[in-house]
């Protein structure tokens, strides 16, 4: 799992959870669950009957009058409002090369390769070395350091130290050639299973 996706999730995780409470908080006071199930909140336990606040006017205006109230409060606010922002920029960033220019020193006219275009032809070209029975390849990283992430499933009888020498040879050096670009490959390799035999 990516590190982006692996921060997404912790994120929402902790705001739903939060946010979840919360509402559970207000309908238990709301509805009066409390009284219907007999049951003692302790004490100082916020929204308990609908005529309740979550907030209290005293819980509210215990430090206005303290000098350091107010640039605390709004530190925390820019904090929160800046890790917001930095979260949003995160999604927006792209976390594929997106087309690439061919070549060392692209031009104006230069020929452009869909990652899409070099990702399959990468995949079929890795699918016909011996020994691998299924690849599969994404483009990663950004326009400047483009890198490959590439799947391979090995037949049964193959050798993965053979396998990984014939791709960097093969597939991986005339995506090099053919692009002017030194890509980064990160390579994935997974067993067929063998088939259990019947014994008679």
């Amino acid at each position: 799992m990516k590190r982006k996706s692996v921060i997404n999730r912790t994120l929402l995780a902790v705001v739903g959870i939060i946010l979840l409470g919360g509402g559970l908080l207000i309908l238990a006071g709301g509805f009066t669950l409390y009284r219907r199930w007999r049951m003692t909140p302790p004490d100082g336990w916020p929204m308990t009957v609908p005529a309740h606040v979550l907030l209290g006017e005293a819980d509210r205006t215990r430090w206005t009058g303290e000098g350091w109230w107010w640039p605390a409060a709004i530190a925390v606010l820019a904090i929160v409002v800046l890790l917001a922002l930095w979260w949003l920029l995160a999604q927006l960033r792209r976390s594929r090369p997106g087309p690439l220019t061919v070549g060392e020193t692209p031009t104006v006219d230069g020929v452009e390769l869909r990652e899409e275009a070099l990702s399959d032809a990468l995949a079929a070209d890795a699918r016909r070395l011996s020994g691998v029975s299924q690849a599969r390849a994404r483009m990663t990283g950004s326009s400047h350091r483009p890198e490959v992430d590439l799947d391979i499933t090995l037949s049964p009888a193959a050798e993965p130290g053979a396998v990984l020498q014939e791709l960097y040879d093969g597939p991986l050096e005339r995506a090099r050639q053919s692009t002017g670009r030194d890509l980064n490959a990160r390579a994935h390799l997974r067993a067929t299973p063998h088939k259990a035999r019947r014994a008679d």
